[in-house]
């Protein structure tokens, strides 16, 4: 059983800062990218930022020279730092890892439940 634990998020006025969090745990055997994804109310889910396991990162334009991404590998662990926050980056935020469980022999992708930021004055 592989799940992905996020922390963070909350209400922040424009041009606040805030830091994400994600773990993966359980039976794996290996973390391939992990990365964000928001799904604001009304429209689909849009990747945020993703670093791969040798620390190449991208990034959604809008949130370029905003939002850092990072990872610790040994501990299957990224982090979103963000900052200079809008309105517009309000959404649910969910944790992705694309990894390979101990129970199979090819990577498959797993999903947080969801975090909530609010950009609101």
């Amino acid at each position: 059983q592989v799940q992905l634990a996020e922390s963070g998020g909350g209400l922040v006025q424009p041009g606040g800062s805030l830091r994400l969090s994600c773990a993966a745990s359980g039976s794996i055997r290996s973390v391939f990218n992990m990365g964000w994804y928001r799904q604001a109310p009304g429209k689909q889910r849009d990747l945020v930022a993703v670093i791969t396991r040798d620390g190449y990162t991208s990034y959604t334009d809008s949130v370029k020279g905003r939002f850092t991404i990072s990872r610790d590998s040994a501990q299957n662990t990224v982090t979103l730092q963000m900052d200079s926050l809008r309105p517009e980056d309000t959404a649910l935020y969910y944790c992705y890892a694309y990894l390979l469980p101990q129970s199979s022999f090819s990577g498959r992708d797993y999903w947080g439940q969801g975090t909530q930021v609010t950009v609101s004055s």
